[in-house]
């Protein structure tokens, strides 16, 4: 349980400071682009007491509160980044050339697992479960956003389908771990293909960033503002650590279950 509230803490300090490099593209021209940056660092500050054990019942208020924040910022993000183009006219181009519309659903994944450990027992069998599921969700959005991302330049080079076959992978594998959640051996091997998750992120986050290094038409900073955005392969990394957490649980609940 502990590590799940480190994973969301942490989660949500990075989601400030990612959105507050995505939304120097305009200069935060639209004054609410600065609310998933404030929520964040609030949030960041108000689940400080839960990272360190506090458990009463007003810390676990400011939990559920901040978790249903997490949720509503998300959703509207969702709304608005559509609303940049899409929602004017419903075409494939507008879906490909908006704004990521699916990147401000991390907020929801986060807040859900926030209300998920704040709802369900440590010792609940199904905790490993429903961490999966979420993860599993989480890589379904990856796979959106990879694909959307790269058909902005046609997926001109082939390095850009290693994201979206990948993610395709984790979700189908994910999914049967699901279904079949008490054979062992089949937690063991996923943690594998977790293994090939966090390369891939981490290869991502590598190409895009001397990517952005080689823009020398700009400076430094600008670069990394209007370029490949360097810290989005960096969630593959990010959800398989998730759904490790996860399958750590499920194969303890598994044990468990034996004795």
């Amino acid at each position: 349980m502990r590590a799940v509230e480190w994973f969301v803490v942490s989660n949500v300090a990075f989601l400030g400071l990612d959105i507050l490099v995505a939304h120097q593209e305009n200069s935060f021209r639209v004054p609410a682009e600065w609310a998933p940056v404030v929520l964040s660092g609030l949030a960041t500050l108000a689940l400080l007491p839960m990272t360190f054990g506090a458990r009463s019942a007003a810390v676990r208020a400011v939990d559920r509160g901040v978790g249903v924040a997490s949720i509503a910022i998300g959703v509207t993000g969702l709304v608005l980044h559509l609303e940049s183009a899409f929602f004017q006219e419903q075409t494939l181009g507008n879906l490909v050339y908006a704004a990521p519309f699916l990147a401000p659903l991390a907020y929801v994944g986060v807040g859900l697992l926030l209300l998920l450990v704040r709802m369900e027992s440590p010792e609940s069998p199904a905790l490993g479960w429903w961490i999966v599921l979420l993860a599993l969700g989480g890589f379904l959005a990856n796979f959106g956003m990879a694909l959307l991302d790269h058909a902005q330049n046609g997926l001109f080079h082939w390095t850009e389908w290693i994201p979206v076959v990948s993610a395709a992978f984790a979700v189908g594998f994910l999914l049967l771990v699901l279904v079949r959640r008490h054979e062992t051996t089949f937690i063991r091997i996923s943690y594998g293909v977790l293994g090939v998750q966090v390369a891939v992120g981490m290869l991502g986050f590598v190409l895009h960033v001397t990517s952005d290094v080689g823009r020398r038409t700009l400076p430094l900073a600008e670069r990394f503002v209007f370029g490949a955005p360097a810290f989005a392969p960096l969630l593959f990394t990010d959800l398989a650590a998730l759904a490790a957490i996860g399958l750590w649980a499920m194969s303890q609940a598994s044990r468990d279950a034996r004795r």
